[in-house]
């Protein structure tokens, strides 16, 4: 797709949105029940959509929230719900219509206290933290999120009692029932006009416990200049407690709560998407990199991280990974020598030749973190990264932390690396280079139909009839996932020093392409142009 000309730059009034009308459209639009895109979908987390075009209505959350209560109600989990939301405008009303549903449904609902944000991470280690040593009664949680999107989005995904993202029989069930409540006109669906949630401080735990799981003294000792920027999301009221508590040099840099995100610079497409992985998005922390030893940002649910450093500016997510599981199977002794390291297909080959150098077991899923989860969970997994910023890895002694994406310790482990190693992460990366070779990277993606995406969806090896990619011998040709032989949704084409994966997206309609190339940027063109030109061919 080609860059904006607003891409980088302070968002223009037009692209605001109206918060007034963006709530009213919650409320009052009613989903076209013939209209498949207007119904419950789950995509890799939770559903997502906009009150703009009716896909992201009180219908919507009444349904799904009374579809999970079904389900916990079947599963036997009678354990508390923790809550979170982001900053997003919806996200409260979304967050207020589902405590009315559960408050029916007798579910004890936990919040963070004075109405405050709580980020997806938080709400996995709230869960876990909870079960610990329980057989029965167990919690499980939900968060209000759209992740990154736009502000006019709002998203809602549920997390099971293994505290990560909801597996695809779960969500299948929650979706399929969702949408039967809707196609009835949500006349089953309990509410009450008057919720009791309980509210409790979620912050001081969570904050308490980071040092089981960052060697935050060494970040203390260090005395390193920390510049953070929450991007006007829920992380924001964690990192001043997290400063005091731990006596960090760390300095928020933007302390804008704003539903319209009229602080952000515009990112590739001309949208404002707080994508903390985007150098457009992240323009105003990039510019300030000199100022910091080490800064990082995070998106409106903190389960992303971008991490910037004075050597490299914004690091590629890619990149950033695998320099922290380099430095982590280093520095946990703790870790049990038998865990492997998760990487989603569509991550970089670095990442493989950082885990086979340090003599460990790659364990490589399909995109979606929920495939990680069981894994950090029972410790087998001691890291787990998908290349769109999304990681955790486990605590010090080895057990789990969290079972979803969190952009908190990722950042704070950038900080550990330069204040234990003398090196920032992008040094650390161009020495991975030096040993390994130089990765060029890219992910593009084009417009697809339903049709389309469907079509690549279940396109089978036999689809790519070439022998050769880029003038190397093609090694494996991939629809199932090496580390769990599941599905990856779509096909990935392997050489020696090269790949590329297609698959479309879950959320939006588009197709993803994803290339690497270990030679030049040349070399990746050609990889992009001949699995194009594969693409095309398979899918006609």
């Amino acid at each position: 797709m080609p860059i904006s000309p607003l891409a980088g730059k302070p968002a223009p009034r037009s692209l605001l949105i109206d918060v007034a009308a963006l709530e009213r459209d919650y409320f009052n639009r009613k989903p076209n029940t013939s209209d498949p895109r207007q119904m419950v979908s789950f995509g890799t987390s939770g559903h997502r959509g906009t009150s703009l075009d009716g896909t992201f209505t009180v219908a919507h959350i009444l349904a799904i929230t009374q579809a999970i209560c079904e389900y916990r109600l079947g599963q036997g989990i009678t354990g508390p719900l923790f809550m979170g939301k982001d900053t997003h405008a919806v996200s409260g009303p979304a967050q207020q219509t589902a405590l009315e549903v559960l408050a029916a449904n007798d579910v004890e609902t936990i919040i963070q206290e004075r109405n405050g944000f709580t980020p997806t991470p938080v709400i996995s280690h709230a869960i876990l933290t909870y079960n610990r040593g329980r057989t029965g009664a167990l919690a499980d949680g939900i968060v209000v999120t759209p992740s990154h999107n736009p502000p006019a989005d709002g998203g809602f995904k549920y997390n099971p009692p293994n505290g990560g993202p909801a597996d695809t029989d779960v969500t299948g069930w929650i979706q399929n029932r969702a949408n039967d409540l809707l196609r009835a006109g949500n006349k089953d669906v309990k509410r009450t006009a008057s919720p009791a949630a309980h509210e409790r401080d979620l912050i001081t735990p969570y904050v308490e416990d980071l040092r089981f799981v960052v060697d935050m003294e060494a970040i203390r000792a260090s005395g390193l200049k920390i510049g953070v920027d929450p991007l006007g999301g829920s992380s924001l009221p964690y990192w001043e407690p997290v400063a005091q508590r731990y006596g960090l040099n760390l300095t928020v840099v933007n302390k804008k709560i704003d539903p319209q995100f009229a602080f952000m610079t515009v990112d590739h497409d001309g949208k404002i998407r707080m994508d903390c992985s985007s150098p457009y998005a992240m323009a105003s922390l990039v510019k300030l990199k000199d100022d910091f030893d080490i800064a990082w940002g995070n998106d409106p649910d903190a389960d992303r991280h971008g991490i910037v450093t004075r050597s490299a500016g914004l690091m590629n997510p890619n990149y950033y990974l695998a320099v922290a599981i380099q430095y982590l199977l280093a520095h946990r002794s703790g870790w049990p020598e038998s865990a492997t390291v998760g990487k989603t297909v569509v991550s970089s080959g670095m990442i493989d030749r950082v885990v086979s150098d340090a003599r460990r077991k790659l364990y490589e899923v399909p995109v979606g973190f929920k495939w990680f989860a069981p894994g950090l969970f029972d410790g087998s997994v001691c890291f787990g990264g998908e290349e769109s910023a999304g990681a955790s890895f486990l605590r010090r002694d080895g057990t789990v932390w969290s079972t979803d994406k969190d952009g908190l310790i990722l950042g704070l482990l950038s900080a550990e690396i330069t204040a234990v190693t003398g090196k920032d992460p992008g040094e650390h990366y161009r020495d991975l280079t030096a040993r390994f070779g130089q990765s060029f990277y890219t992910r593009i993606d084009a417009p697809a139909t339903p049709a389309q995406k469907n079509t690549l969806a279940k396109l089978s090896p036999e689809a790519v009839t070439a022998e050769k990619l880029a003038g190397d011998p093609i090694i494996s040709k991939l629809t199932t996932a090496p580390g769990n032989k599941a599905s990856i949704g779509g096909l990935k084409v392997t050489t020696a020093d090269g790949w590329f994966a297609a698959r479309p997206s879950g959320t939006e309609d588009i197709c993803k392409l994803y290339a690497e190339s270990f030679r030049s940027e040349a070399h990746l063109s050609q990889i992009v142009t001949e699995a194009q030109a594969e693409i095309a061919k398979a899918a006609s």
